[in-house]
């Protein structure tokens, strides 16, 4: 089986989700792979020290694994990827086994970051989203879905996540084969996706 993997990155709250959610749509076989389960397991953190701990730059990811596990896949092997418990900051005991599929769709902060990684990839995206909007929505993702304080969001933000974006993240959208602005909700841009996917997916 010929296996093709489309890379999807962007800023904290660009939009990354839903471009995924809009491919799923209009490819409805296709395997979806969130880099967020590759965080390495930070126990020793609360909702009240998190501010500091750096999870906005490479070296909080376990990359090597995550490489193992798309290179399986690519290859037409299955693979065990880890699940992340963000309410404890740690790694789950469990995996879950992923079998491949003709069209697989990684999203996450640092997707185009290792060359490694990017060598697998057969369409790089790069989600490009104002700041202020992209914090907003982060705002409300970590209050409702991660239990924490607007207090810590803010006071993370500003001293990791604004700068590690402009470190590590924004720096890779020179490798985008595709850059879309504002994600998901533009429509032009998505319909020029849309193309691309069909184009890859076509001979397969």
């Amino acid at each position: 089986m010929t296996v093709k993997l489309i890379g999807i990155t962007g800023g904290s709250g660009s939009g990354k989700s839903t471009v995924v959610k809009r491919i799923e749509q209009a490819s409805p076989e296709c395997l979806l792979i969130a880099q967020d389960n590759y965080y390495k397991s930070a126990p020793e953190v609360t909702n009240e020290t998190i501010t500091s701990v750096n999870f906005d730059q490479p070296g909080a990811f376990d990359m090597d694994l995550m490489l193992d596990n798309l290179d399986d896949l690519k290859n037409g092997r299955p693979t065990m990827m880890p699940q992340y418990d963000f309410k404890t900051h740690s790694r789950k005991a469990e995996f879950v086994r992923l079998e491949p599929k003709k069209l697989i769709i990684v999203d996450g902060l640092m997707v185009l970051y290792d060359e490694r990684i990017r060598n697998l990839l057969d369409l790089k995206i790069y989600v490009e989203t104002p700041p202020d909007i992209r914090f907003i929505r982060r705002l409300k993702r970590d209050i409702v879905e991660r239990g924490r304080t607007m207090e810590s969001v803010i006071e993370q933000y500003m001293n990791v996540v604004r700068p590690g974006h402009y470190n590590f993240v924004e720096p890779t959208k020179e490798f985008a084969d595709l850059i879309i602005p504002e994600g998901g909700y533009n429509e032009n841009a998505m319909k020029v996706l849309f193309s691309f996917v069909e184009s890859v997916t076509r001979s397969l």
